[in-house]
C-alpha cells in the first residue's frame, strides 16, 4: 500500500511574536480610534474625490460643481445677507417644532408609561397614528392652517413627536424594576423616586429619542420649505433649481447635513455629561 507523503512539518508559531504583532495592532487600532482626526478622513476622502472629479471633468459643473464653486456660492450669498437671514428663519422654524412636538411627546411618553390608565386610553390611538406618513398630512395642514408659519411648525412637530413619545415610553417601562422597589423601601415619594431612579434609567433611551427627532426635524423641514415657503434655505434651493444654480442647491445640502451633525453632536455633547455616571458612555 503506497504511503502517503505530506509535506515537511510546519513550525509552531512562536507565541511571543504571535502576541507582539497582537498587541501592535490593538495600540494601532486604539490611536486610530481615539485620533480626533479620525471622524474627518471619510469627509476628506469624499471631498478630494469630489475635486478630483471636477478637475478632471468626470463631473460636469452641470451635474456637480467643484467645491470652490460652491464655497464662493455660499460666500456671496453671505456677503448680500441671503444665507444668514433664511438660515436664522429655518433654524427658527425647526426649533419651534422641536419644541412644541418634542415636548408633547416627551410628557406623554413619560406620563403613559407611568399610568396604567393613561396607557390604555392614550397608547393604542398613538401607535395607530404613528403609521400615518408626516408629509401626507401636508395638504390637509396647509388646508387648514394656510402656508405661514403654523402649518410648518405643525408639519415638524408631528414628525418629532413619535420618536420621542416612543423612546421616553420605553425608557420608562425598562427601568429595573428592583430599583423601583429599592427606593420605596428606602422611603421615597413618588417624585422623590422618579427624579432620582426612573428619570437617569429612562434617561439613555430618551436622548436616543432626541437624536433621532432632530434628524426627522430637518427632513420635515426640508419638505414644508420646498413645497410652501418664501424664505429658509428650503426656498434657497427651491429658487435655484428654478434658475438651474447647481451650485446653490449643493450649497443647501451641504448646510442641511451640517446643521443636522451639528445637532447630533450637541446632542452626544449632552449624553456624554448627562450620562457620565453610566460606564457604558465613558468613551463615547
Amino acid at each position: 500500500m503506497a504511503s502517503l507523503a505530506y509535506g515537511p512539518p510546519r513550525r509552531a508559531a512562536d507565541p511571543r511574536a504571535v502576541a507582539s504583532r497582537a498587541a501592535t495592532r490593538q495600540i494601532q487600532e486604539s490611536r486610530l480610534a481615539r485620533s480626533r482626526w479620525t471622524p474627518l478622513l471619510v469627509p476628506a476622502l469624499l471631498l478630494a474625490g469630489w475635486e478630483a472629479g471636477s478637475a478632471t471633468g468626470a463631473l460636469p459643473a452641470s451635474v456637480l460643481p467643484a467645491p470652490v464653486a460652491v464655497l464662493t456660492a455660499g460666500w456671496q450669498l453671505t456677503r448680500d445677507g441671503t444665507l444668514p437671514t433664511n438660515l436664522a428663519i429655518s433654524a427658527s422654524r425647526a426649533l419651534a417644532g422641536l419644541a412644541v412636538g418634542g415636548t408633547l411627546g416627551l410628557l406623554l411618553g413619560i406620563a403613559t408609561a407611568i399610568s396604567v390608565g393613561l396607557r390604555r386610553l392614550l397608547d393604542p390611538t398613538i401607535q395607530a397614528l404613528r403609521s400615518v406618513p408626516p408629509f401626507a398630512l401636508l395638504p390637509l395642514i396647509i388646508l387648514w392652517l394656510g402656508i405661514d408659519e403654523g402649518a410648518k411648525i405643525a408639519l415638524i412637530g408631528w414628525s418629532v413627536f413619535f420618536p420621542l413619545y416612543l423612546n421616553s415610553y420605553h425608557g420608562v417601562r425598562s427601568v429595573d424594576r428592583s430599583l423601583l422597589e429599592m427606593g420605596r423601601v428606602y422611603g421615597m415619594g413618588r417624585t422623590t423616586l422618579f427624579r432620582r431612579v426612573t428619570l437617569p434609567g429612562a434617561l439613555p433611551s430618551i436622548l436616543v429619542g432626541i437624536r433621532f427627532a432632530l434628524g426627522l426635524m430637518w427632513l420635515a423641514l426640508i419638505v414644508a420649505e420646498t413645497i410652501a415657503a418664501s424664505s429658509g434655505i428650503g426656498y434657497m434651493a427651491n429658487q435655484a433649481r428654478e434658475f438651474s444654480q447647481t451650485d446653490v442647491i449643493v450649497l443647501t445640502i451641504v448646510i442641511y447635513g451640517a446643521l443636522g451633525k451639528l445637532t447630533d453632536t450637541a446632542t452626544r455633547a449632552a449624553e456624554r455629561r448627562l450620562l457620565r455616571w453610566n460606564p457604558a458612555y465613558g468613551e463615547r
